[in-house]
């Protein structure tokens, strides 16, 4: 057979489809805590790596990755938080749910400087240079992966579920308001 005479297979093009709705905001927050988790062992785990291996290019890529990680995900993860889950749960006006926000806040200060501590050193290892110490850098990392663990248990635990179902009245809240504005006219 000669290779003209075999047309290729021609598909026919895919019916339009509509747009997949984004993910809900605190499914997209909570799929960063698990993402989080996963970099804070990754992070643990390169201090042991840096001590055996030195700055093997394997360990440069793992530093690599962590700095991008917290440098853009997890500062974007605290800006939506303090942007569209802490204020509702704010006004709802519960004392002890005030202070628990309050903590995150805190928190999110916290671990920006705890942050801002670990990073020169962490990029100075994704470069290849060895100018870290391994003592001061386990404790840092220490430090920084218990108050992100206690940070995400507590809104795990009980911001998120508050919000969710402070977002659900409020959606019933609408929907009875739209419902009711339709019976008027």
């Amino acid at each position: 057979m000669n290779a003209q005479a075999v047309s290729p297979r021609t598909r026919s093009p895919r019916a339009a489809r509509p747009p997949v709705p984004a993910l809900p905001p605190l499914d997209a927050l909570d799929r960063t805590h698990h993402d989080m988790i996963g970099v804070l062992a990754d992070l643990s785990q390169l201090v042991d790596q840096l001590e055996a291996l030195g700055t093997e290019p394997a360990v440069r890529r793992s530093a690599k990755a962590i700095c991008q990680f917290f440098d853009t995900h997890a500062r974007a993860h605290h800006a939506a938080e303090e942007a569209s889950v802490f204020p509702a749960l704010v006004r709802k006006g519960d004392k002890a749910l005030i202070q628990h926000v309050l903590r995150l806040q805190q928190d999110h200060g916290w671990l920006e400087e705890d942050w801002l501590e670990l990073e020169p050193q962490l990029q100075a290892v994704a470069q290849g240079y060895s100018w870290y110490e391994i003592e001061s850098l386990r404790h840092g990392v220490a430090v920084f992966t218990a108050l992100y663990n206690e940070h995400i248990a507590l809104e795990e635990s009980l911001i998120y579920p508050e919000a969710r179902a402070q977002m659900a009245a409020e959606a019933e809240g609408c929907a009875q308001r739209v419902s009711a504005a339709g019976d008027a006219s």
